[in-house]
Order: structure tokens, then sequence, then C-alpha cells
């Protein structure tokens, strides 16, 4: 302990404690290797060498000087950050010794011979701990208290080294370090909870120190010398109590109680001048006399103490007995007043201008990155926890958020806003989906584009009459020519009819022609359709479909004229409720970024405190947002009300009842519209389809026709050839001969029969070759070949033109395929209104 009068006032210093040389790096690196790998351990070397340096620095003694105080200073702050670092990673205690050879020892400050040797890092960072305190004394008593810079200076070191020995005691390490074993009284909580208090009463006796000097008012100087009192009896108190009181040496102990003492004396000195300038001399003789008599007390008990303290002390001693005499005779003369008792006055007023400096911030490791690759299992799942924590608020919050603005769309679509005020101003919409359907109805032509359509049909129709037409014709003209060589030739013509191959086919054309007969009575029921629907649909083809609403108009007639009013306040209510949705918008976007930013992992692995305290410190950053939210909501509530009433007056105002059943009818009418032209569209869009895939059908019924009609005519020319042959009497064995020849080169009639017993030759397929022509070989099966598209549900079709399976009777030459569809329906599928088949079309065989 060390003491200087920089001042009239001595003042006290503390001593570090000292210590024994500790290797660090050895057992701390042996752990890393067993705890984590070699390469982990070979990946902190550097660190574990920054470590034991900063031990080492702290082992030197300190000089006096003010900057090696610094120096030491600031020494112990970067050790005890390393120490942060270190105790959550490294288990160095009693209990859990897994860091094995690694001891710290520590003498006592107060009695050298006494020392503590633990295992045990609580025990290291408590050393650290109070050596930082000690330090920041000696800056102080170092300080020339005689200038302002000097009195500042002091002040500030004091009120730091009261908060290195509260945080010595607040932290718990004073408590962790009697736990883990004997330990030594200079770092137990008593005695840091004592220096903590003289060294604020130090702090406390530089302010008054300039208040003396800067001629303060009695009543302020009385104030501050008492605070200073109240800290040295609390120092005091400690000292008198286990386990300090047979610690200390018995001077210091009277250093502190006469300081109480002379600073309560003070306080009734100052206290008492004040009085006197208000000629309560009865209480001045009272206060001067008690101030006198806790004087008198101390100075007896008062052994060994400074020298300049007791003349300070003898100084005021004999200023108050002057100013009681003066007053005494001023009462016995004058004013005659009765001097109260000591226990009928009151405590003196007191107040305190100094608190101990929070070491958080010089003591925050959090920063450092020592040992960072190293992370504990303990310290990831602390930090889970914590993320649990803080995603369980941005959860709730953002809920809070979600259901408020709900709140807000759900209350103003019961209200009609903002649509009754746009619907004012001529800004006029229709719902989303009903906006959606309009638009795809007028992207696809509208009901103006109908007529078009219906144009379309009417062509497709007359291009599939003509096409049956032109393939009747091709039959009928095969039929004639037919008939008129069996005339000329009479009974040796030999070969089948026409009309008897044909009859399938004329089957299906007269199918056909039934069927493009009901398309056309279909397509007459789509034109008649348009016709009368038009004016229903004729809204959809407004151009912007809004014009086709109807608007709210002001008043014809108004009493008051304050339409306006009360369109420009609901506007403006209508505006803040914009504006605190963009703030939640916003408060959440805060929420989000906050919990991005917020990386705890390095405050946990510094180790300072407990993890609760650290948790709750953390998660307080997220408070002011929930309140602004908070807040948010309870605004927005009450706006709506607002609004509410506001709305009210409006709808009354502008008869808005009238205006809103007016536009459900408009939106009812354009629903109707849409729904009859996407009706129509589709019925006249099947019409297309069905002629299109009709088209098709006659088309290949054409071509089979066309194939059909060119082997006839090789047929009867090859026939004609034999008659002419026969009458002119040649042989029938050479000519026979011949025309086999020749017809092993010409495909035979797929539509004659076999052959029979007595047919000519050149008419019968050799064994084993299939006698087809051209026009009758398998093709793929198209998809118009069934007359019901599978879409529409109808009974599925043999393919047309395929080849039967093995063993099946082969079709004789001359006959067309059977099985073939060469009908259509009338619009495929059709089941509306309009197109509508009563009778189904059936596939005719050839041999039906």
């Amino acid at each position: 302990m060390a003491s200087a009068a920089g001042s009239s006032n001595v003042m006290l210093a503390i001593h570090e404690k000292k210590t024994t040389p500790t290797d660090l790096y050895r057992p701390l690196r042996l752990y890393i290797a067993s705890a984590y790998s070699e390469r982990e351990a070979a990946a902190a070397d550097d660190d574990l060498s920054a470590v034991r340096d900063l031990r080492a620095a702290v082992e030197q003694p300190s000089l006096p000087d003010p900057s090696s105080l610094e120096q030491r200073r600031d020494a112990l702050l970067a050790y005890a950050r390393a120490l942060a670092l270190v105790e959550p990673r490294f288990p160095i205690s009693p209990d859990r010794a897994h860091v094995h050879s690694l001891t710290f020892t520590w003498h006592d400050a107060f009695k050298g011979n006494k020392k503590c040797a633990l295992a045990s890092i609580h025990l290291e960072k408590a050393a650290v701990l109070f050596n930082l305190g000690a330090v920041y004394s000696q800056i102080a008593l170092a300080a020339d208290r005689s200038t302002d810079v000097g009195i500042r200076t002091a002040c500030g070191a004091f009120q730091s080294a009261a908060g290195a020995f509260a945080w010595l005691r607040e932290s718990g390490v004073a408590a962790k370090v009697v736990a883990a074993g004997a330990t030594t009284v200079d770092v137990t909580p008593e005695c840091a909870g004592m220096l903590e208090k003289l060294m604020l009463a130090q702090a406390q006796e530089c302010f008054f120190e300039k208040v003396i000097a800067g001629g303060k008012p009695p009543a302020l100087c009385s104030k501050v010398a008492r605070q200073v009192g109240i800290f040295y009896e609390e120092a005091y108190a400690a000292l008198s109590a286990p386990p300090l009181s047979q610690h200390f040496d018995k001077t210091w102990v009277s250093h502190v109680q006469l300081k109480a003492a002379q600073f309560y004396a003070d306080a009734c000195y100052r206290y008492s001048l004040d009085l006197h300038e208000k000629e309560e001399i009865a209480e001045e003789i009272a206060r001067l006399k008690i101030g006198m008599s806790a004087l008198a007390d101390a100075k007896k008990a008062a052994k060994g103490v400074a020298a300049q303290l007791l003349d300070s002390v003898n100084k005021l001693e004999s200023n108050m007995k002057t100013n009681l005499e003066r007053a005494m005779k001023e009462n016995d003369r004058v004013y005659l007043m009765r001097v109260p008792a000591a226990g009928s006055l009151g405590a003196l007023p007191a107040a305190s201008l100094v608190k101990p400096t929070s070491l958080a911030e010089v003591l925050d490791a959090s920063k450092e990155r020592l040992f960072s690759s190293l992370v504990p299992d303990g310290s990831m799942k602390a930090l889970s926890k914590y993320t649990e924590m803080v995603d369980n608020i941005i959860r709730t919050q953002a809920e809070k958020l979600q259901q408020a603005s709900e709140i807000t769309r759900v209350r103003l679509k019961e209200m009609d806003l903002p649509d009754s005020i746009l619907s004012l101003e001529g800004s006029i919409t229709l719902p989303v989906d009903l906006k959606e359907d309009v638009e795809a109805v007028q992207i696809s032509g509208g009901p103006a584009g109908l007529e078009s359509e219906l144009q379309q049909l009417r062509d497709l129709r007359r291009v599939n009459q003509e096409l049956l037409v032109q393939t009747e014709e091709l039959l009928q003209k095969e039929a004639n020519e037919d008939a008129q060589f069996r005339t000329q030739f009479g009974s040796r013509w030999t070969r089948p009819q026409s009309s008897t191959l044909t009859k399938n086919i004329q089957d299906r054309l007269n199918l056909f022609a039934a069927n493009l007969k009901k398309a056309a009575d279909s397509d007459s029921l789509i034109e008649r359709g348009v016709k009368e629907s038009y004016p229903l649909m004729s809204i959809l083809d407004k151009r912007p479909i809004e014009s086709a609403l109807p608007s709210i108009s002001r008043p014809i007639m108004s009493l008051d004229g304050n339409e306006d009013a009360i369109v420009g306040a609901l506007k403006q209510s209508l505006r803040q409720l914009e504006f605190l949705g963009a703030q939640r918008a916003g408060l959440e976007d805060m929420l989000k970024e906050m919990k991005r930013k917020d990386d705890i992992l390095p405050k946990l692995m510094a180790g300072v405190g407990s993890h609760d305290d650290l948790f709750k410190k953390e998660i307080a950053k997220y408070d002011s947002i929930c309140a602004e939210i908070a807040d948010n909501i309870v605004a927005q509530e009450q706006l709506l009300l607002q609004i509410q009433a506001q709305n009210e007056q409006f709808a009354t105002v502008f008869n808005l009842e009238d205006y809103k059943a007016a536009r459900e009818r408009c939106y009812k009418q354009i629903a109707a519209a849409v729904a009859k032209y996407r009706e129509i569209k589709k019925n006249i869009n099947e019409g297309l389809n069905f002629y299109v895939t009709l088209q098709e059908a006659i088309g290949k019924i054409k071509q089979q026709c066309s194939d059909f009609i060119m082997t006839r005519n090789i047929q009867c020319r090859e026939m004609i050839e034999d008659v002419q042959r026969k009458l002119a009497g040649f042989n029938f064995s050479s000519s026979s001969h011949s025309s086999m020849q020749r017809n092993a080169s010409v495909p035979p009639d797929q539509s004659s029969p076999s052959p029979p017993p007595h047919a000519q030759a050149p008419y019968a397929a050799p064994p084993g070759v299939d006698s087809r022509p051209g026009y009758s070989q398998p093709e793929p099966r198209p998809a118009y070949s069934q007359p019901y598209p599978p879409s529409y549900g109808a009974p599925p079709q043999q393919p047309p033109y395929g080849a039967p399976p093995p063993g099946q009777y082969q079709q004789p030459p001359h006959q067309l395929a059977p099985g073939h569809d060469y009908s259509q329906p009338a619009y495929p599928g059709w089941r509306g209104p309009y197109y509508n088949a009563h009778q189904p079309a059936t596939t005719i065989g050839l041999n039906e």
C-alpha cells in the first residue's frame, strides 16, 4: 500500500500481487493435440506463443513512473482478454484438470508471506483483475491533483480502479476462486467490495477538492463531502468485519476510519456555514458539535496515520471550534435559540458524483483472434440456443406484422376502400380475376372477331361438300363405263359389277353427306346464338373495359358543401395507413438484417460472464424493433377505427349503396358475357376441328377411289384384249400363258372375289402373293379415322387399313378393304346445345 499527499488530503494506492513464472505454452499445446489434433496444435502455435509472451509481461514488476504504469495497464488488459479466450477452450480447474502440469501461484498483496497455488483459470483471472485495479490506483496517485488535468486524471483512474474491483466481485470470478480451494484474502468478494468503496471514496474526494478550489457554495461542498464520508464509512465497515478484520495493518484501518470521520465533520462544517448565512444559529451549533465529536473519537483511535492527514484533521477541527464559539456567543447575545439535540436532526444530504467505470469494453475479447479455430461443443450448443431464441423473436414478430397487414386488407375490403375513392376520381378497376378473363377474351379477338371465325366455318363446309361431290362423280363415271362394256360384250364381260364393289364406299359417302347436313344445322345454331348474344357480349369489346363500369358521382345538391373535406380527410387517413404498412415492411427487413449480422460466437468464446447474462444482453438488441412493431400495430388499429367513421360519412354523402349495387350488376354482366363468349368460342372451335378432320377423311376416300378406278381401268383393258383374242380365234392356252405373264406385272383387282373353277387365269393371283392393289395396302392409322375422337368419349374403331392378323381370311381382288371407316360424324363429341348428333355413326363393312 502506498500513499501520497499531492494536496492537503492524503490518498492510498494498492500494490500489485506478485506471481511466479508459469509456462502456458507446453500444457496448452499438449491439450490441443490430444483433444483436437496435432494439425490444430501446429496451427495454434502462434497463438500459444502470444499467450506465453503476455503472461511473461505480467510476471515482470512494474515501475512507478506514469508511462510505465500505463504500459503495465495495457499489458494486464491484453492478458485479461487472452484469458477470456483461453477459459472456454481449455478446462483449467481442480475438478477438470484436463490441462496437465499447469498451476498458477500468486502472493497476497497485503501479506506477501501468504500465497495461493491452484490449477484454476479463475485464480489467474482474479489476480489479473486485482492487479489491474492496483495499477489504476497507482496511476491516480501519481497524478498531480494541484492542476485541473491532474485532478481529472486522478478522479478517472480511481473510478477505473473501482470498476476493476467491482468486476472482480460482480462477475463471480472472486467467488469461483473461493469455491476452487484455499485462496488469499485479497481476491475474496469481501476484499474486492471494500477496495471498490475505497477507490470511490478517493474519486469523490477529488471532486471535493475541485469544488473547494472552485469556491462553490457551502451547501454543495457539504453534499460532496458527506458522500466522501459515506464511501469511507462503507470501506471501514468492511475492514471491521471478517475476513478482513484481522488481515490489514492497523495503520491502514486507522487511516480509513479517520478519513470517514474527517469528511463527516467537514460536511457538518460546510453545512453550518450555510446555516449561518440563513441565521439558523441553533442548528449551526448542533452540527458543529456533532462534527467535532466525531473527529475527537476518530483521533483517539488513529494510530500511525500520516502526519499530513493529522494536520488536515487538526486544521478542520480548529476552524470548527472557532465557528462554534462565534455561534454560541451570537446565540447567547442575540438569538437566544434553543440548541436541538443531535438525535432530532435529520441526516446530512449527500451528492454522489462518481461510480465504478465499467471495464466491459476494454475487457471485451470478442474482437480478438486468438484460438479462433478452436470451438468447443459447449459453445456451439450455447450458440444454437441463442440462435433459437432469436429465431423465435423473428418468427413471432413476423407473424404479428403479417397479421396486421391481413387485418388491414380485410377491413379495407369490407369498407370497399380504396376502390370507392378511385371510382370517384375516375380510376375504376375490375377485380383481378375478372379483368384477366376480359383481357383473355380481347386478346383472342373478342365478340367482334367471331364473324371471321363463322366465315371460316362456312368456307370449310363448302370445301367438304365440293370434295364429296368430286368423289361421288369419280365413282359414278367408273360405274357408267363398266355398264357400257357389259352391254357391249354381254356374257363375255365377266368381271364384277362396280356397284357390288363400291357399295361400302357409297354408304360412307352417304353418311358423310348426312353428317355435313347436320353440321350445317349446327352452324346455323351457332350463328343464331352469336346474333342473339351479341348485345350481351358487346360489352367485352369496350377498351378499356373499365369504361363500361359505373362511377360515383357527386351529389346534385349539397347542403353544407363539405364533400371535398370529407374526401380529403379519408384520403389522408388512407395515406397514413399506407405509411404504416410500409413501415411494417421496413421493420421486418430490419429484423432480418439484424439477425443476419448477429454473430455472438466471438463473445461466447470470450467467456465473460454467464451465457444467460450474455443472451439477455444480446437479445435486448431486438427490444427496440419489437417495441416499434407494437406501436405500429396499435397506431394502425386506431387509424382503422378513424377510417371506418370517415368512410361511413363518405358513404352517406355520396350514396355509395346505389353505386355498389350498379357496380355489382355490371360485374355480373361482364362475367355472363365472358361465359357466353367462351361457350360460343368453344362451339366454333369444335366445328372448325370437325371440318378439318372430315376434310382429311374425305380426301383419303377420294384417293382410294382414284386408285380403285385406276386398277379397274387396267383390268378393263386386259379383258378387252382377251375378248378380242378369243373372237379372233387365238389359241386359248398360248394366250392364257401370255396373259398370265402380263398379269404377273399388273396388280390384280383387290376387290374381286376368289376365282371360280371356270374363271379366266389372268384374274387369279399367284399363291402366296398379296393381290391387293396399292389403295388397299395397310397404312398407319390416322387421327381422323375415328368418327368420334377419344377426347369426346366415342367408341374406339378398328384400324381402317390394317392388314388382317395371320391366319385370317384375305380379301379377294377387286374389293375395297373392309373395316375401313369412311364415315365421319357431324361435330365429333358434340354434346352442347348446337351440335348434337341423334344418330351415332356406324362402321359399315364390305360384306354387310
